[in-house]
């Protein structure tokens, strides 16, 4: 059973979750069911974590958002959105907006699961993250009011220890710059949601014998 494979099994029972990296910030955020809670309720939105080959190297696609005067300016994310109404289910919120965000043909996608979904305060917005695989995948066409740059990440970069390190972030939430964890990847800062879903990624990916 190859890599991705065994990624999928995993992907079907208990996920880890993101306490142990909520941790390392020293905060939590609320919780799932006060988030769902919550009047209005949170909006919902998908994101694709996609796993694909690359010079027979599996890379793992991130990208940059471009920068404008909103919460997630200039941040790193997987592609992704809100929930419309004509989409069926959150993964083909999470496919549409991969298609449309990075102009590759999401019917190339085979969905493997999804990881444990994140409430973002300051956008009030409950993502829910899928991993997907594509044995072919492009060729990319990024919509440039959506991304400014994608990110081919090695996944064997993705799972170094090395990459995971602190530094002081203003969080606009608590209204204060405290430490956080965030993630080196290509020489960007992959930090808040992101970071907690690569998180939960890399603890299913490193239970892999040959690769942890």
């Amino acid at each position: 059973m190859d890599v991705v494979a065994r990624l999928q099994r995993r992907l079907s029972g208990p996920l880890p979750g993101h306490d142990a990296f909520l941790e390392l910030s020293g905060y939590k955020r609320p919780d799932l069911e006060r988030a769902r809670q919550l009047d209005p309720p949170p909006r919902e939105s998908a994101v694709l974590a996609l796993i694909y080959p690359k010079d027979s190297v599996l890379h793992l696609l991130l990208m940059v958002r471009p920068t404008y005067d909103g919460v997630h300016s200039g941040q790193v994310s997987f592609p992704g959105g809100k929930r419309e109404p004509s989409d069926v289910d959150l993964a083909q919120t999470a496919l549409r907006e991969f298609g449309e965000e990075t102009g590759a043909d999401p019917r190339q996608v085979n969905v493997l699961g999804e990881l444990s979904s994140v409430y973002i305060p300051p956008s009030r917005m409950l993502v829910t993250p899928y991993v997907g695989f594509a044995e072919r995948i492009g060729p990319w066409q990024p919509d440039a009011n959506e991304v400014a740059r994608l990110l081919e990440v090695p996944l064997e970069q993705v799972l170094r220890e090395d990459i995971l390190k602190r530094r002081e972030q203003f969080i606009q939430i608590m209204g204060r710059s405290v430490e956080i964890p965030y993630f080196d990847l290509a020489g960007e800062v992959v930090w808040g949601a992101t970071a907690m879903m690569i998180a939960e990624l890399r603890e299913l990916l490193l239970r892999d014998p040959e690769l942890g």
